[in-house]
């Protein structure tokens, strides 16, 4: 029986700019996507994402959680490669006192970018601010600005999400917890129309351990959540889809969800 569900991502299913989620410092939204599958069936929804982290980090905080709490199932929406998860020097601004989240908008030559997307929102320029502020105090800002400057690379980035994909993957199926991945972006998969599998043989074989019979797109190449709510045009907030679009998807992907758990012989009790 399917009574407890757990659900990851980034701001896109924490639920930013959602008509209930639209100021700072609120719960994650009841209208989400992943809120909105738990919402078909009488089960319990863990929502533990959080807005501007990474691959790296989403797989990090269901890990902890399906350890600490019984999950019964896990829905992910990965989100961009170009983010970061490091444990930095321990401070308490930090999450667990310890992991920061790192963007290309938290370097200082992003900060143009960053105004010009956040100025018709005073919540989301508040979020923003408040996040530099906390980044300035534990030293992140600067090692942001080192990562971008020197070191980041797509390659990398790629490398490392996909390492944390079938990292998560593997241990859900070695408890034997089932689960749906989704995306927001196919960055993720494709530089343009190029596949990143095609790059060498260690990116070919690292994607071949990624079982994609558990995922679901919204379109040809893998299209995420992002895309396909404005390529359809769906009203958006400063830089997120709003209710419309989540509601939609919620029709789409709970098709799979249903799929996954009829072929797993899963048991639940429908609302």
């Amino acid at each position: 029986m399917i009574k407890n569900i757990l659900s990851a991502g980034c701001s896109f299913t924490y639920g930013h700019e959602l008509s209930d989620c639209n100021k700072p410092g609120l719960p994650p939204s009841q209208k989400t996507w992943a809120a909105g599958i738990v919402n078909k069936i009488d089960a319990k929804h863990l929502n533990v994402s959080a807005g501007g982290i990474g691959n790296q980090a989403i797989a990090r905080k269901v890990f902890q959680n399906i350890n600490k709490n019984q999950i019964d199932f896990v829905l992910v929406m990965w989100t961009f490669p170009s983010r970061y998860d490091w444990a930095m020097p321990r401070h308490k601004f930090l999450e667990d006192t310890r992991w920061a989240s790192i963007t290309p908008w938290d370097t200082d030559t992003k900060q143009l970018e960053v105004y010009n997307n956040l100025l018709s929102s005073e919540p989301q320029q508040e979020i923003w601010r408040k996040r530099r502020e906390d980044m300035a105090q534990t030293g992140v800002k600067e090692f942001a600005n080192s990562i971008y400057r020197y070191a980041a690379n797509q390659y990398h980035e790629i490398y490392l999400s996909w390492k944390s994909i079938t990292w998560l993957q593997n241990i859900l199926i070695k408890k034997n917890i089932p689960f749906l991945f989704t995306l927001a972006d196919n960055s993720l998969f494709y530089n343009d129309l190029k596949p990143h599998a095609e790059i060498d043989e260690l990116m070919t074989c690292l994607h071949d351990e990624i079982d994609f019979s558990n995922w679901y797109y919204f379109g040809e190449r893998q299209m995420g959540f992002n895309q396909w709510a404005m390529l359809n045009e769906y009203p958006r907030g400063t830089t997120h889809p709003l209710d419309k679009a989540h509601q939609d998807a919620v029709q789409l992907i709970g098709k799979k969800f249903f799929k996954i758990l009829k072929n797993k012989k899963l048991t639940i009790k429908e609302k």
